[in-house]
Order: C-alpha cells, then structure tokens, then sequence
C-alpha cells in the first residue's frame, strides 16, 4: 500500500499485533504499516495518522474499539500527554514480557546471538512486587501554562511543553507537598519560572531525591542566576513539612525530624542556554550536602549530582545479580569502570580481594571515596580518569595516580597527565606484555555501568587488551548491550548468562545483567 492512500489526519481502524521498542502499537492499514500511539497488543482501535511516510505512517488512538486482554486502567491522569510512562495501559506481566522480547530480539538482531543459544542462556526477568512510587529521584521543569499561571510537571512527549502534575505515580508520594510548598513559595516572593525560548526567568527545575532506607529527602533548585529571592522563606517553609506515612502536616516545634523529613536544601547555578539540567556549582542553604541511603546492607551519601539508581528495591536485586555473575571466592582482583559514586564496587569488595573504581566524573568518585569510609571498606581504591588510560598503566606495573593525588600504592606511581600525554595509548596497552614477571597481567573481574550510549570504543578495545577471565556488563541500553556484545565476543569471549531486571516499571526502559567469559578460561 502506497503513502498516496492515506493522509495526514485520517482516521483508520487497525488492530494492534505487534509492540515496537518505544512501547507504540503497531499494525497494518491494507498493508500500509501503521505505529500507533498509546495503543495496547491486541487492541482494535481508532487512529488518527499524525506522518505519512511512502511504507508506514505513525497514529495515535482517537477510540479503542476493542480493548485487548492485556489492556489497563492507567492510574495516571496525564500518561497519554506526559512523555514518562509510555506503556502504563498494559498490565505490568504483559510488560515484563515484552520488555524480555525486546532484549532478546536486539541481542538476536544487532548483537547476531542465536535463537537457540539465548533460550538456553537468558534466565527468567525479574520484576517488581509493587510497580508504583519506586522512583527516588525525579526531576521537575517548571515554568508557565498557556494562561500564564505557574506550574510545575513534566514534559509532554517529544516537546518541552510542560503537563501540570505534583503527583506522579512513579516518584515518591512526599514530592507533591513539596513541589506544591516551592510554587507557594514562589508566588508569595514573586519570583519567575524559567523561560527556555527567551532564557529568562529564574527557576528552572526543581530536583528531589529521596532516601527510602533513611527518609532523608534532598530538595534541590536548579536557577538561572547565583541567589533566590528570600531564601530563607523558601528554607522555612521546607523546613516546616513532615511527612507521616506520605501525607505531609505541620511538624510540632519539638519534633522536626520524624520519619521521612527535608534533610537538605540547596540551589544548582545553571546560567547556560541549554538542556542539560543541572549546573555544576552547587550551594547549600540548609542542612547537610548530601543525603544517605542503604542498598543491600551498605550505606551510601548522594549529592545532588550523584549518580544513584532510581529504585532501590530493584537495585538490590540487579546488583546482586551482578554479583552472582562475577563469580567471587575472595582471591579475584575486580575493576568497576564506569562506577559512579562506587556502588556496585562496594557490593562486589564482601566478596573480592581488591576493587577498583574508575569514573571520569570527579564529584562522583569523591562520593565513591566518601562511600568506601562510610562503610569501612578497605580494599577499594577509586580513580579520576578514562578506563583506556588508567587500567593499561596501572598493569604495565607503573600504577597509577589520578588528578586528585590518590594512588595505588603500588612500586611507582603514574599521573594522569602522564598516562594521557608522556604515554600513549598504545604504548599503554602495549606496556602490559612487558609487565614485571611477578605482577599479575590482568584482572580477573571487570563490571561495566555505562550511561545509554554504552561503552566508549575505545573502553572496549581497553578490556580486550586486559582479557579478564569474565566481564559482566550491567546496561541499560539493550540496543547498545547488544553492539557492545558484538565487539567483545568477537574479541575471544563468549555470552554465558542473560537477565532482565525491571528497574523502570511503566516505562520502555530497562536494565539486563550479562556475564560474558574468555573462552580460553
């Protein structure tokens, strides 16, 4: 069926019978292919056509005409607008499933795994008890509506438009009250929201992250300029909600902290005409520059600019699920790359004889340092710098020492500056066949964390160089999982164990655990 039969704003009946990776219905008009927002697998529907294309168009639902089986009441109000919850209308088991499907088929259809080898290797998804309320960090835009009341919320799907909502069904029940309390805040100070076309306007977002095994809640505003008007208005009112089983109250004058509470406010300077939203000069206004949390027994501090898992419960799981993966008996040298404030290093140092963390952000890894003395952990060691750089040095038996001035402790200490400049990089690499003969040349054990875009190239032809006996991979990307895969396996290693964890309830997003393995081991 050509483009000509249909147009921009027709209306079409189609029947759902397929899921496509942005969580879309997809089905077919005479042939003519159709991507259908907001439609369930198996629904028949009315649909308007939004784009035209010569072989497909993309749709959304105008009417359900017959709702499939695996079709939901949202609890949200706003899920159709908001661009956070794509597949909240399906039943969460109809989503774990197709959250497997979809990590299977981008190992099968970029990664090249066979069919045959994933059914005998991936391992059973593993879900939420309760889907609802699990984030612990959300991040709020605010701005103006159409009348030019203010109003904070969320960005409507593939716009910067903002969808008025102080209650998210994903984040924590405490950040209505408080997101309601800043708007009060700033209406009685007359203070302006943010306005991304002109870059006027002062308040931006407003960050709140929380932690779910302390209470601790962190309350940060990111803002266009370096003060706020009245702050100490703005600290007062936060300072006078508490919060009893999510609904907040007035605390009484001898009992400010109970239970869940603010335990720290603070501004983020953003001047910048950009999208990203945090700046990175942060300033306290009142109580400690960073929250706590616990995962699994281990207590962690987050800054605002930390990096942390957005759901605790699942973490836990995920992370012990890398942990099973890594195979420990306690005489195994591991190297976390990519490790943020040292989670999963922490997690895997119970079990390891030594760990290193290595993480180019060096907020996060003065968080990691701090994480590593919070829980008495002695044999970590954290790194400022790029995998490519610090792993080769440090195994060519010059260690290494990063910008920070921590060392290794091994016989001769490297700088940063000389392992990017004096050395290069294949020299580096190449350095690590010429290692002193009573030096281990590889480690045992590499994890990798990356962000969505996955591992940098030249991170991977790094562990190639280092041949670990396994590497267990932690994405939350399948897509680049599988490219990442790719490469490694056709470097000598091969795809041992495969599992899904639901981190991102609601959403298209998730997160697998791999552990692949030298096939020489």
């Amino acid at each position: 069926m050509e483009r000509g039969q249909y147009n921009k704003n027709d209306i079409v009946t189609v029947m759902i019978e397929d899921i496509g990776n942005d969580g879309e219905g997809i089905g077919k008009c005479d042939g003519y292919t159709l991507f259908v927002k907001d439609a369930v697998l198996g629904d028949t529907v009315e649909a308007r056509i939004t784009k035209c294309k010569k072989n497909y168009g993309y749709a959304r639902v105008e009417k359900v005409v017959t709702p499939s089986s695996f079709r939901v009441e949202p609890k949200c109000r706003c899920h159709r607008q908001c661009g956070g919850c794509q597949i909240q209308a399906m039943s969460y088991e109809r989503q774990l499933v197709y959250k497997a499907d979809k990590v299977r088929n981008n190992l099968m259809r970029i990664g090249g795994f066979t069919a045959g080898l994933l059914d005998e290797i991936m391992e059973p998804v593993v879900g939420m008890e309760e889907p609802w309320h699990y984030r612990n960090k959300a991040q709020f835009p605010v701005g103006y509506d159409k009348a030019g009341n203010l109003v904070a919320g969320f960005y409507a799907g593939r716009t910067h438009d903002i969808i008025a909502n102080t209650d998210c069904a994903l984040g924590a029940p405490e950040n209505q009250v408080i997101l309601e309390t800043v708007l009060a805040y700033m209406r009685e100070n007359g203070v302006s929201a943010y306005r991304e076309n002109e870059g006027t306007g002062l308040v931006r977002h407003v960050l709140i992250r929380t932690g779910f095994a302390t209470g601790e809640i962190m309350v940060c505003l990111v803002i266009n300029g370096k003060r706020l008007p009245a702050e100490e208005k703005l600290v007062e009112k936060l300072r006078g909600i508490v919060f009893e089983e999510g609904k907040p109250g007035k605390a009484p004058a001898n009992k400010e902290n109970a239970g869940k509470h603010i335990a720290s406010i603070s501004i983020s300077v953003n001047t910048e005409r950009t999208n990203v939203i945090m700046g990175q000069e942060i300033r306290l206004l009142w109580g400690s520059r960073a929250i706590r949390d616990s995962i699994g027994g281990l207590a962690f501090s987050i800054s605002p600019l930390s990096f942390y898992q957005v759901n605790l419960g699942q973490t836990e799981k995920l992370y012990s699920l890398a942990l099973a993966y890594a195979g420990l008996t306690g005489k195994e040298t591991v190297w976390d790359l990519y490790c943020g404030i040292g989670t999963i290093s922490l997690f895997m140092a119970g079990r390891a004889k030594k760990v290193y963390g290595v993480e180019v952000v060096p907020q996060a890894i003065e968080d990691a340092r701090e994480n590593a003395r919070l829980n008495g952990i002695s044999n970590v060691e954290f790194y400022v710098g790029k995998a490519e750089e610090v792993l080769p040095a440090f195994y060519a038996g010059y260690g290494y020492t990063d910008k920070d001035g921590a060392s290794s402790g091994v016989e001769q200490e490297m700088t940063a500056e000389g392992a990017a400049g004096e050395w290069t990089e294949q020299d580096a690499v190449c350095a690590v066949t010429d290692a002193l003969p009573d030096k281990k040349r590889h480690p045992d054990v590499i994890v990798v964390d990356p962000p969505r875009k996955g591992c940098d190239e030249k991170c991977l032809e790094t562990m190639l160089a280092m041949q670990p006996d396994r590497i267990v991979y932690v994405s939350c990307d399948s897509a680049t999982l599988a490219r990442d895969l790719k490469v490694l396996c056709g470097g000598g290693y091969e795809l041992k164990r495969v599992r899904v964890v639901d981190q991102f309830g609601h959403t298209v997003h998730v997160e697998t655990v791999v552990l692949i393995q030298r096939k020489d081991t």
